[in-house]
């Protein structure tokens, strides 16, 4: 979750999505190729390095210390993390190596795109102009889809993309536009933006199925009220959560898991995995940080001010002056937004094998599985992981 300010509009680059289709001539490395393909559509949650490589505001970008400080990568890539976020688990869990983003220059994109970028709504006007929007990368999967359908042929195509793992993690974003654009208050209720974000989401969901995608992994959103810029936002200044967020993501998730469900009975061979106890264990996990394995569960490890809730972690940032925690694996918060790798592995964990009461009605570990997708319920781990995401 990136907050910027209103920009102004702008459209994606011809020569990018030709230069996008160009480099995909290997994604479909031979018609033997078994293991599922990985996209990945949303914003900083699972942002890998793209707004590297787009005009945009500093807090969008983080290609600078201490961002991914930690002993996996040590250098700054662009992830909103001290390491690696939820994807990079996901893809190592799945045998698959690190999915790039798709701007980055002479990519291996053979087992999959990374179109995620920070500051990223599911609506077009949300920080628009700066973000890599959802419309925008669908746009740029089709470039890929075009390069896979040439080099290997209508069919064979379409079994990859049948077969590949589709993950969807966005819309923190568009709410927290609304909620600080007086005019966004005044031209809709809550209720009609929850419509338009879920509505937008739907039918990019439909897209990619009628483009022959089967398989989707969807995290819903968190109590993101309670992040450390929204903690020291609220205005009732009692050290608790900004609940005008969290209502509003409790609002999205209730709508998008009906969404699923019923695309689940009318859309013929759709398979998902959705995250219906992410807002309750990430609750559970910022108010018993000790029983999840952290020891601050409401302070950001790198930020300024109450909560380490001022953004402006790194160098970079305006103002720069931040304090930094010395362990990041005792914290929840990374920044004042965004989780720690410790959090993201944690997260990744339950949605690859976690039980019924964490994601259903699959798991990821059964979408990536190409010949025993049985439900979660058969693939529900140890009881070690069990009680790790219990309630």
């Amino acid at each position: 979750m990136t907050p910027t300010p209103p920009p102004t509009l702008s459209t994606i680059s011809q020569i990018f999505l030709f230069a996008l289709l160009i480099s995909f001539k290997s994604v479909a490395s031979s018609p033997e190729k078994t293991t599922p393909s990985f996209f990945i559509f949303g914003d900083s949650t699972v942002d890998v390095g793209n707004n590297n490589y787009i005009n945009t505001v500093p807090g969008n970008r983080v290609n600078y210390p201490p961002y991914g400080q930690n002993g996996f990568f040590q250098k700054p890539t662009g992830r909103f993390s001290d390491g690696r976020v939820i994807v990079d688990f996901i893809a190592e869990y799945a045998e698959l190596p690190l999915i790039p983003p798709s701007k980055q220059p002479n990519a291996n994109f053979n087992n999959g795109v990374n179109f995620a970028a920070g500051g990223a709504g599911v609506l077009p006007e949300t920080y628009q102009g700066l973000v890599i929007d959802l419309r925008t990368q669908l746009k740029q999967f089709d470039a890929v889809l075009n390069s896979i359908n040439a080099e290997l042929g209508d069919t064979a195509a379409g079994e990859l993309i049948a077969k590949s793992v589709f993950f969807i993690s966005i819309g923190s974003n568009d709410y927290l536009s609304y909620l600080s654009s007086p005019k966004m208050l005044e031209a809709f209720t809550p209720e009609d933006l929850v419509g338009m974000v879920i509505g937008n989401l739907s039918e990019a969901i439909q897209q990619l199925y009628n483009k022959g995608a089967r398989k989707f992994g969807a995290l819903s959103i968190g109590p993101m009220g309670c992040c450390p810029a929204l903690r020291a936002a609220n205005p009732k200044a009692d050290g608790g959560c900004f609940e005008d967020f969290s209502a509003l993501a409790l609002a999205h998730n209730n709508a998008l898991s009906g969404v699923l469900l019923s695309f689940e009975f009318i859309l013929k061979g759709f398979k998902y995995a959705f995250s219906s106890g992410f807002y309750r264990w990430q609750d559970e996990v910022m108010l018993n940080p000790s029983k999840f394995g952290f020891k601050d569960g409401t302070n950001a490890c790198c930020g300024s001010g109450a909560y380490g809730g001022s953004y402006t972690c790194g160098i970079n940032k305006e103002g720069g002056s931040y304090e930094l925690c010395s362990t990041s694996e005792d914290f929840v918060w990374w920044d004042s937004y965004h989780g720690t790798e410790k959090t993201a592995k944690k997260i990744a964990d339950a949605l690859w094998d976690g039980p019924p009461e964490w994601v259903g009605p699959y798991n990821l570990k059964g979408l990536f599985s190409d010949y025993d997708e049985r439900k979660v319920e058969d693939l529900v781990g140890t009881e070690e992981t069990m009680g790790e995401f219990s309630f």
